[in-house]
């Protein structure tokens, strides 16, 4: 049989979303159900199986899956990871603790960073030493290394991670240590920094060779029971996994280097998103993915979201930049805050509204889902101002109970604050959209943006509920909602492009660059992503410059002509307005090898009979309740205009325009709305 059909997987914090795609048949069929927090697994075999079924897609026609997981960033909330050890050179144990010396925040007198993921007694100093040029200084005691790890041992220590001084020059030194710790703990996971991420910077270089180490064995459990669950399926294919860059990648390179799926489920919503736009002819969009536990949002420009290459993981002081971990890898540039369907809302002790960033995730959810959720959420207050059908959610399925959410807004929010129902849940909903409009604007204006020069492009479970209203607080005048809008990030595995991301730190100034041996370096690089694509793959080459003495870079493309000066100037005057006098130095050498990604129609064919599903009242910002018109979206015809109030309803996601919009129907069925 033809092996066609490829399913996308997206592990949220609420739901589980599932896409399959079959082009031979023209099939694009989605799927949603809640996720199983302590067996992820299980939500997305039960999944598969539904869309095996509903399809008529037997399990050999399966050609590949491809998945993103939260299991990553849940371990390191949780610290619920492994038991770690650090190896480090002599002399250099303290580097966990004591970090860059820096307070994030030098007004709050009890400010606490984030603690290591390995503590001062776990981590040990080893002699032997390189130089910054990589000549070495003293050679690596190998004694040392093997008694030190047999001393962790005995602390019960799971995984080891190996960050030895100036490693990003010269791996002879952390291979070393790997080649003893294989020989004489064979089981033992090893990670090296070296191989996670080789760049200038010490401390981040370790943290990040730390949390590899940290959720290693859970991850690759993970991984390989869920590919043991497809093979009883009777899907003998591929696994891929979404990477934090926006790329995807092989089940043996996820597992080597679980870290960078840090972000992999916000990658594929921005890709996503990135794809949409280029279909509508939109350059510049706003991706706006809202889930049941966040809210994401990311700048796509060009075709393409941003992308950057450090990154904080697990902040523990009111999200304030700092008071996390520092990891080095390629991360789509998001920002990502608490705001969801599942966002608790309640008064605080000063009696100020607050919702989110606590979610009730899928279990026990929103008061309407009926789990023994009983603190109204983002998506309770949803339901008490029309935006949702409770007998059409998730296409009927799953039946939301309406009069224990009306109970729950009164008791929690309307009766402390002397509001009435409606004016409690539109409270709520106003307040988780002034979070997200916030952030969006702090995200922007770090990169120089106005938001009226954007589309929002929006989706996910809660984002087309909450596009109309974030849209006005931002004065966006176009918002896009493709189809299957509850499922964009599945489809964003499944267009992503297989990558492979690299880099090398070799500091030196611009005029002295030695250019054989950065052709050396990128033709390892090349060799390295090869070895994971195979052939065919298409290399972008680019460098991280500063002027001597700054402490970071600016990413610039290698340009043809050799002028990387002229290149770093033009970088550095868009990003800070001016050019400075000086030398300039390059830092990393850049490569990002990649195959080509898939173009898939996410729309569908029409479905016959009257797309008008009947009328309610629906409440809309600045407009009180109004009598919407609800729309099916299934059975929308191409090039309909449709003037608001409005409410389109799909299986996944619903989503509800005022009547200063005009929405207009595209070929595919996305919903392509000016605001007046």
């Amino acid at each position: 049989m033809s092996r066609t059909v490829r399913i996308g997987v997206d592990v949220g914090g609420t739901f589980t979303d599932l896409l399959l795609h079959d082009p031979a048949r023209g099939l694009t069929w989605p799927g949603k159900l809640p996720t199983t927090p302590h067996a992820p697994h299980d939500a997305i075999t039960a999944g598969i199986t539904r869309l095996l079924a509903e399809t008529g897609t037997p399990p050999d026609a399966v050609a590949g899956v491809v998945h993103g997981t939260t299991l990553v960033t849940n371990t390191l909330l949780e610290r619920t990871g492994a038991v770690v050890g650090l190896l480090t050179t002599e002399g250099f144990s303290d580097t966990l603790e004591l970090a860059r010396e820096t307070r994030f925040d030098t007004t709050d007198l009890h400010a606490r960073p984030a603690s290591p993921l390995v503590p001062r007694h776990r981590c040990r100093g080893v002699p032997g030493r390189l130089a910054a040029d990589g000549t070495e200084l003293a050679p690596l005691d190998d004694d040392a290394v093997l008694a030190e790890v047999r001393d962790l041992l005995t602390h019960g220590v799971e995984a080891v991670a190996v960050a030895l001084l100036h490693s990003y020059r010269d791996d002879r030194h952390e291979r070393r240590a790997r080649e003893l710790l294989a020989r004489a703990h064979p089981d033992l996971p090893v990670t090296l920094s070296s191989a996670v991420t080789p760049v200038l910077g010490e401390y981040e270089r370790a943290s990040t060779a730390c949390l590899n180490a940290y959720v290693q064995p859970l991850v690759a459990h993970y991984l390989d029971a869920l590919r043991d669950d497809l093979t009883a399926l009777g899907i003998d294919a591929p696994l891929h996994v979404m990477l934090s860059g926006g790329g995807v990648t092989t089940l043996a390179d996820a597992k080597e280097f679980p870290v960078r799926l840090l972000e992999s489920g916000p990658a594929a919503g921005a890709i996503a998103a990135a794809a949409v736009a280029r279909r509508a002819g939109e350059p510049d969009v706003l991706s706006f993915d809202m889930g049941g536990t966040t809210a994401k949002i990311a700048i796509v420009s060009g075709g393409a979201p941003r992308r950057k290459h450090d990154f904080e993981a697990g902040r523990v002081d009111k999200f304030k930049p700092g008071s996390g971990l520092p990891v080095k890898l390629t991360v789509v540039d998001l920002i990502e805050i608490g705001s969801g369907g599942g966002s608790i809302a309640a008064p605080d002790a000063l009696g100020l509204l607050k919702v989110g960033p606590r979610s009730a995730g899928s279990v026990p959810g929103p008061v309407a889902y009926g789990r023994g959720g009983e603190r109204p959420t983002v998506t309770d207050a949803d339901l008490v101002l029309g935006y949702l059908d409770p007998d059409a959610f998730l296409g009927g399925e799953m039946r939301l109970r309406t009069a224990e959410v009306h109970k729950a807004v009164a008791r929690e929010v309307g009766d402390p604050l002397g509001l009435d129902e409606t004016g409690a849940a539109a409270g709520i909903v106003e307040v988780a959209t002034a979070s997200m409009a916030a952030a969006a604007r702090m995200h922007l204006a770090e990169h120089g943006r106005d938001p009226a020069g954007f589309a929002l492009v929006a989706f996910g479970g809660a984002g087309p509920v909450h596009a109309y209203g974030l849209a006005k607080q931002l004065k966006i005048g176009r918002v896009i909602v493709p189809m299957r809008a509850g499922v964009m990030s599945a489809y964003g595995f499944l267009v992503a492009a297989p990558t492979v991301d690299q880099s090398r730190s070799l500091p030196s100034p611009l005029s002295e660059v030695d250019w054989s041996r950065v052709e050396a370096l990128y033709e390892e690089m090349a060799e390295q992503a090869g070895a994971v694509l195979g052939t065919g793959a298409r290399s972008r080459r680019s460098a991280d410059l500063r002027y001597l003495g700054q402490g970071s870079g600016i990413e610039v493309d290698l340009p043809g002509d050799g002028r990387l000066r002229d290149a770093f100037e033009d970088a550095y005057r868009a990003a800070f307005g001016r050019t400075l006098d000086g030398p300039v130095e390059v830092v990393t050498w850049r490569l990002s090898a990649r195959l080509p990604g898939r173009d898939i129609e996410l729309g569908c064919e029409p479905a016959d009979g009257d797309p008008r599903r009947g009328e309610r009242d629906v409440h809309f910002p600045g407009h009180g309740r109004l009598r919407a018109t609800v729309w099916d979206r299934y059975r929308l015809r191409p090039g309909a205009e449709i003037a608001g109030p409005a409410v389109f309803e799909e299986r996944e996601s619903s989503c509800s325009f005022g009547p200063d919009c005009r929405i207009r129907v595209g070929d595919d069925l996305t919903l392509f709305v000016d605001l007046g």
